[in-house]
């Protein structure tokens, strides 16, 4: 029997084989992403950069999506540009726990439910840790830590009694190493890095999935004018917003029978 018979025959054994223990044929197995019609979002920092471009991208995958930011106008202009029967908003700071709760009770109150929830508002400041006043400190911290915290208490209950959901942190590589010119910064991010391995344990056997999403810097408004200049010729060589809003996609979109926790993510350009 020549070589190619053998292995044929080899590979007829092993097909039969795995056919009389009932398992299934992997030629035949596909990698079913979720449909996310009809999915129920919650977004916060919503008005610009990953998350505006988060809700654009939900909305057009035929998700409803519910958005927080403080910045009203802008809100009412997402939603009218989404269409006020795929978006609604509450405006106002979420790391206030009396907001948190408004925006889950509008996502109930026009969709009926809460499927997932994105914490994504953020601020960044660059330089010492010297270098700003103490309500600029106690605004990012709280923006950055508190505001996530308060979101997913709020939205988190529906998900826990439907035994299914999402939570998408959106935090940074500097969640894992900070630099020299961020340590305030740095250090509400390895908070949320915190928040979510603790989150992870406590709701998985819940149905609740927890991710990180976990991007370098993104040509944004993100730090302008706290670190930052517009128009900075680096900027160009940074993540997009449409990249993170592709990770969260993705995240969302991946069967229920698997989870991802932490996904880092860097430019071609940008040093690790």
């Amino acid at each position: 029997m020549d070589q190619v018979r053998v292995e044929e025959s080899c590979g007829d054994v092993i097909a039969d084989f795995a056919r009389s223990l009932s398992l299934p044929d992997t030629l035949d197995m596909t990698y079913q992403l979720r449909d996310l019609k009809g999915q129920v979002i919650v977004i916060t920092g919503a008005t610009a950069g990953m998350g505006a471009a988060t809700a654009k991208e939900l909305v057009e995958q035929g998700a409803k999506v519910v958005l927080n930011a403080r910045n009203e106008a802008r809100l009412k202009e997402i939603v009218a540009s989404l269409g006020e029967a795929n978006a609604t908003y509450v405006a106002g700071d979420c790391s206030e726990p009396d907001v948190s709760r408004a925006v889950a009770k509008a996502a109930l109150d026009k969709f009926g439910t809460i499927d997932a929830v994105v914490p994504n508002a953020g601020i960044g400041m660059y330089g010492s840790i010297l270098d700003y006043s103490d309500d600029e400190v106690n605004r990012m911290m709280r923006t950055n830590y508190e505001g996530t915290v308060h979101i997913i208490r709020a939205c988190l209950p529906t998900m826990i009694a439907k035994k299914a959901g999402d939570i998408v942190i959106v935090s940074s590589v500097a969640g894992f190493r900070g630099g020299g010119d961020e340590s305030i910064y740095a250090g509400t991010k390895h908070a949320q890095v915190g928040l979510a391995g603790g989150l992870d344990r406590e709701l998985r056997d819940k149905g609740v999935r927890v991710a990180l999403v976990c991007p370098a810097g993104t040509e944004t408004e993100f730090a302008i004018g706290s670190g930052r200049t517009a128009g900075t010729p680096v900027l160009a060589s940074f993540l997009r917003s449409e990249d993170i809003a592709f990770q969260i996609t993705t995240i969302l979109k991946q069967p229920r029978s698997v989870r991802t926790h932490i996904w880092t993510l860097w430019s071609i350009n940008q040093q690790s």
